[in-house]
């Protein structure tokens, strides 16, 4: 029979027993959190569904004991307390009254209310639960963490230490009773005040071999919100580079701004020096990369030449609220040479970090700033670009070339504007739109003996458009659009006075759309006939006169040299991507869709279409397939067999071509199955937008060999010169608490030669990628 008698007056003295979760040392990896402009707010712990509420408690156990000689209470027999959502369990729990000690002992266990739990042989506390050891002590934490050791020993409210401890994610039990890996330390000690957890002889075990020994080191307490300390170690080996080893460190400048500071060791060359500063600000953020090194040209194997120079590369980005309507932010994206993120194998360089998009193998460095509502937006940026592209190969000596930076010319100011009432105009959506451009160039695109034009450009557009769906199921779109376009250009070759040009553009027609659906038996069925008729301006490029004679005729064009033919502006009224360019005529694209699903996620769609116009149009770009009366075939499809494979094909079709008629496809598989998965994709272009075929072909996979074992591959093929430009084989291995990747990568990268000039020579390097379960992301991009 259970005995309750006299449970209220021990538990009023002992009622904060289940503190004991200090006890607690989490032995985690680090992870620094986002930022935050002040610091979080504590979280209250909601009421425990025990019925106790947040200040009741329960005591119970087959005997309690009270020895007023000894000033002793004493619970034993199944001992089970319960308090603010936590219950310890004991076979006996003693409280001297006089020396203000608690001690529980026999199976000691503490489960939280979040499903957490901690043990030990036996626990000793002071009264007011500030200091206190624990003997045979491990805890089950959030995870699948587990913490064992000898002893547990609380100081005081900052020092807290464990004696002989072992920490692990890995699953243990007595079929497997040595995790995959494991940290050992004969002392581990948490600092709350500094906010770091120190480690001594510390050994990290994978199978329980010693991969690591470390005699002292240090990590940010993981239970602080953020703090300093060393994160993940980066290890590789490569010919330009040797042996690498890079160690980045956290320093929590504030709770809103920090750094991480990341040396790159390198045993054939000289060091290189990463760092990352973030500040998170009341209206935004902003963040900087950078890195530098003093260091002479390397090739591919590491050998050094010529003169000794710093070499350095920022990306920074910010990003600020002015106010509810109006935002500002930059971008700084330069490099001191064309390889250094090659020859240091920097990561991430070309993500967009301002209001344009980034292009692979350029910088662009931005100021802008918008405005935007419900009607309206507006924009006013300046941007600068740097390219770090190779433009040419030598035929007879194989150097390679790269682009002229000085040859991009200076866009600023960029002024872009958008507004659309509210209310419909005749019927329909009236959007008006305006445009203003000025660009400066240091050297020509076409001779970099030449100064490069400059030029302004302004322009309005109105587009008026309504949607009319009729009782036969037919829908019908008219559209009106108009557009004014003001050019000046100056620095001409052969021109010493500036040239100037206006344009007026005008084209109404009307899409056509008539879908039928059919239910299947566990699918559905849509056909969809196409069309648009157009009608308007004829096609027009900018054409300045240069010299007095009227001889040579400049056709200006900055902005549509990208101009494709895809299923994306078939039914576009001018399939320009630019201002410069404009399609115009009268012309009819027509076109079909049909698109099949099923409830099991299998469907396949089809689109083919083609572009007709009453006359040839020689203004705009043969590469893509518009200047006869009919256009290339436009032929999209995709295709789900089955659950987890997918497959699609864009491609070009021409027919009146005597070979090649599939001037542009692009094909590609996608499959993930429970024992494998990977993609493949190719890529064919006659004549891409710098005037060259393009072919390649790219495939990743990776094969499950068992439950844990499996190998990756990847390889890339450029097909127009017959070489693999990248071969990756891995062998990987993967289990509940850890990932090990070993990759050998065989890459041709364009190497600095002690000659002059740039050649394409291979690299190989083998790549070892070891993942923990909890040693989470750092929130940094990887250098």
């Amino acid at each position: 029979m259970k005995d309750q008698r006299q449970g209220a007056a021990f538990y009023a003295r002992a009622r904060l027993l289940g503190g004991v979760a200090w006890l607690v040392l989490g032995v985690t990896a680090t992870h620094a959190q986002s930022l935050t402009a002040v610091p979080p707010v504590p979280v209250v712990a909601a009421a425990p569904s025990d019925g106790l509420g947040t200040d009741g408690y329960y005591l119970e156990s087959d005997l309690l004991i009270r020895d007023d000689k000894t000033q002793t209470l004493t619970a034993r027999g199944d001992v089970e307390a319960r308090y603010q959502g936590r219950t310890l369990r004991a076979e006996e729990v003693i409280y001297d009254t006089k020396a203000g000690v608690i001690t529980a002992k026999g199976k000691v266990a503490l489960i939280n209310a979040d499903g957490t739990a901690q043990f030990a042989d036996e626990m000793t506390l002071d009264k007011d639960l500030k200091a206190g050891f624990a003997l045979g002590f491990s805890a089950r934490m959030d995870k699948n963490v587990k913490i064992a050791a000898a002893s547990a020993i609380r100081r005081n409210e900052n020092i807290q230490e464990l004696n002989q401890a072992i920490y692990t994610p890995c699953e243990v039990c007595a079929e497997k009773p040595t995790p995959t890996w494991s940290v050992a330390a004969d002392r581990v000690v948490q600092d709350k005040q500094r906010q770091l957890v120190y480690y001594k002889n510390a050994v990290i075990r994978l199978w329980g071999a010693p991969l690591m020994y470390l005699p002292v080191f240090w990590h940010p307490d993981p239970q602080a919100t953020r703090s300093s300390g060393f994160l993940t170690p980066k290890l590789g080996a490569s010919k330009r580079r040797g042996m690498s080893y890079q160690q980045p460190y956290l320093y929590v400048i504030s709770p809103s701004q920090d750094i991480v500071v990341s040396p790159q060791i390198n045993s054939s060359v000289n060091p290189f020096l990463n760092v990352n500063w973030r500040k998170r600000f009341y209206s935004g953020y902003a963040e900087v990369r950078a890195g530098f090194t003093y260091e002479k040209d390397i090739d591919n194997r590491g050998e050094r030449f010529g003169e000794a120079t710093a070499r350095s590369y920022i990306l920074a980005k910010g990003a600020f609220d002015i106010n509810d309507k109006w935002k500002w932010g930059f971008s700084a994206e330069r490099a001191s040479d064309k390889l250094l993120f090659d020859n240091y194998n920097i990561n991430d360089v070309y993500a967009q970090r301002g209001l344009f998009t980034s292009e692979d193998r350029r910088l662009s460095s931005q100021v802008y700033t918008t405005r935007q509502d419900k009607s309206s937006f507006l924009s006013v940026s300046a941007v600068s670009v740097q390219g770090l592209r190779v433009s040419g190969i030598d035929a007879v000596t194989g150097l390679a070339s790269f682009e002229n930076t000085d040859a991009f010319p200076l866009i600023g100011p960029l002024v872009e504007g958008r507004w659309q009432p509210d209310a419909p105009v005749l019927g329909g959506r009236l959007r008006v739109q305006g445009s203003g451009v000025v660009l400066t160039r240091a050297e020509s695109q076409f001779n970099a003996a030449l100064d490069g034009a400059d030029s302004q450009r302004g322009s309005i557009n109105a587009d008026w458009r309504s949607n009319i769906t009729l009782k036969s199921g037919m829908r019908l779109s008219p559209f009106v659009q108009a557009r004014g376009d003001a050019y000046r250009v100056s620095d001409l070759p052969g021109a010493n006075d500036s040239k100037s040009y206006s344009r007026g553009l005008a084209v109404t027609g009307v899409d056509f759309s008539y879908p039928f659906f059919k239910a299947l038996k566990g699918g559905t069925v849509v056909l969809e006939p196409l069309a648009q008729v157009a009608a308007g301006s004829k096609s027009s490029r900018v054409p300045i006169v240069v010299g007095t004679s009227g001889a040579t005729t400049y056709l200006y064009n900055e902005d549509s040299t990208s101009f494709e033919f895809d299923e994306t502006n078939l039914f576009r009224a001018n399939k320009s991507p630019g201002f410069d360019l404009y399609e115009g005529g009268q012309r009819l694209n027509i076109g079909g869709r049909a698109t099949v699903k099923y409830d099991d996620g299998r469907g396949a769609s089809l689109l083919l279409g083609r572009s007709f116009r009453s006359d040839k149009d020689l203004v705009l770009p043969s590469r893509s397939g518009l200047q006869d009366k009919s256009s290339d075939w436009i032929v999209t499809g995709t295709v789900t067999p089955i659950r987890g494979v997918n497959a699609f094909v864009r491609t070009r079709y021409a027919p009146d071509l005597a070979d090649n008629k599939f001037r542009r496809i692009e094909a590609g598989v996608d499959a993930y199955r429970e024992r494998a998965s990977g993609s493949i994709r190719y890529i064919r272009d006659n004549q891409d937008a710098s005037g060259s075929r393009l072919e390649t072909f790219e495939m990743r996979g990776q094969l499950n060999l068992t439950k844990r074992w499996g190998l990756t591959a990847y390889g890339q093929n450029d097909v127009v010169a017959g070489v693999w430009r990248r071969r990756d084989l891995g062998v990987v291995y993967n289990d509940d608490c850890i990932r090990i990747d070993v990759i050998y990568q065989n890459e041709d990268r364009f190497s600095q030669v002690s000659t002059g000039g740039l050649k394409l020579k291979s690299d190989e390097s083998i790549v070892l990628r070891l993942t923990l379960a909890t040693l989470g992301d750092t929130g940094y991009s990887d250098y």
